[in-house]
């Protein structure tokens, strides 16, 4: 696991939580001008929308639908200094609505990465251990330059031109062949088709026969940061008195998924409600308004606890996989005291 040298997490990850107008209008408070930007209305069933600087900010993805890649000119317009702008697409700015942000920053549009058999573009940002990566697929198994320079734990992909699934590698599977995908609530499932059964090295990932010739995919890929980020795995115990979740930070940012059965993704931030017994959650794989309420889980300073036996989160015996970025870093020179919520 690499040691982190960020002081400060918000400089490569925040959450920005707005209120929509209808009207275009710029979102600022981020605290750096994001590379990535997945946008969610809390009060609404709209879809989950994405965004990044590679593909060019008004071409829009969304995680809970299989949809390719389409040109919203009134959703995110630009990625400012401290923020982005939103047009009025009703997903991302509807009127009097309530919605939240994440964003990450990468390194800009990037450049080119010739590291893999097909050549892609990468925005990499080392520090954090966050690319984005676009390329074109052959429709044979391929290597693909992620510009990272350590082995990433998670990879996520995406056709951009076909009606496909998002596919996630993730090292806590048993083996290279697993995958899950993002917008669905099934178990992981294995075929080589998608990930070639090869783990990622410490400059590419690979690619079965899954997207087909000429497709142009997106891929963002994560290394784990130690005291910045975790992309870790537990298993349940299935009572109120749940499984505790070392991160070694206060998250936040978590998302998490049932891996040997059915299940919901769960996605939690530190801004919503902003206090434990209050923790609401948004679901990655549909588009429903957000939800609360069940007491899911409590952050804490230095981690996340479990508090009751649902199917999504802590079934006893079952397999989950998480995400989770820091608020703050317990390491390095950072002295910002980490509360529990």
């Amino acid at each position: 696991m690499a040691y982190t040298t960020i002081n400060k997490s918000t400089d490569y990850f925040n959450t920005k939580l707005y209120t929509g107008t209808g009207a275009t209008q710029s979102i600022a408070g981020v605290g750096f001008q994001p590379d990535w930007t997945w946008i969610k209305n809390r009060d609404r069933t709209d879809n989950n929308v994405l965004y990044d600087a590679v593909r060019s900010q008004t071409k829009r993805l969304e995680s809970n639908t299989t949809d390719a890649e389409d040109t919203k000119t009134n959703g995110l317009t630009s990625f400012d200094s401290d923020g982005f702008t939103v047009g009025s697409a009703s997903e991302n700015n509807h009127s009097a609505t309530n919605l939240v942000s994440w964003n990450w920053k990468a390194n800009g549009t990037g450049s080119a990465n010739t590291d893999g058999s097909i050549n892609s573009t990468v925005s990499a940002n080392t520090t954090a251990g966050f690319s984005i990566v676009s390329f074109t697929a052959t429709g044979s198994a391929s290597t693909i330059g992620h510009g990272l320079g350590v082995v990433p734990k998670v990879v996520l992909v995406k056709s951009r031109t076909a009606v496909l699934n998002w596919f996630m590698y993730n090292s806590n599977f048993s083996g290279a062949n697993d995958f899950i995908t993002l917008n669905e609530t099934g178990a992981v499932q294995a075929n080589s088709v998608v990930f070639n059964g090869t783990a990622p090295t410490s400059s590419v990932f690979s690619v079965g026969t899954v997207h087909g010739n000429g497709s142009d995919v997106i891929a963002y890929c994560f290394a784990e940061k130690k005291g910045y980020s975790k992309f870790g795995s537990y298993v349940g115990n299935g009572n109120a008195d749940g499984t505790f979740i070392y991160t070694g930070f206060k998250p936040a940012f978590l998302m998490i998924k049932r891996t040997d059965n059915t299940s919901n993704w769960l996605l939690y931030d530190n801004k919503r409600e902003g206090y434990n017994q209050a923790n609401d959650y948004l679901n990655p794989d549909n588009s429903n308004a957000e939800g609360g309420g069940d007491n899911y889980l409590d952050l804490l300073s230095n981690g996340f606890k479990t508090r009751v036996a649902s199917q999504s989160i802590n079934v006893s015996g079952a397999s989950y996989i998480y995400m989770a970025f820091a608020e703050a870093p317990l390491v390095g020179t950072n002295n910002v005291p980490c509360t529990a919520r």
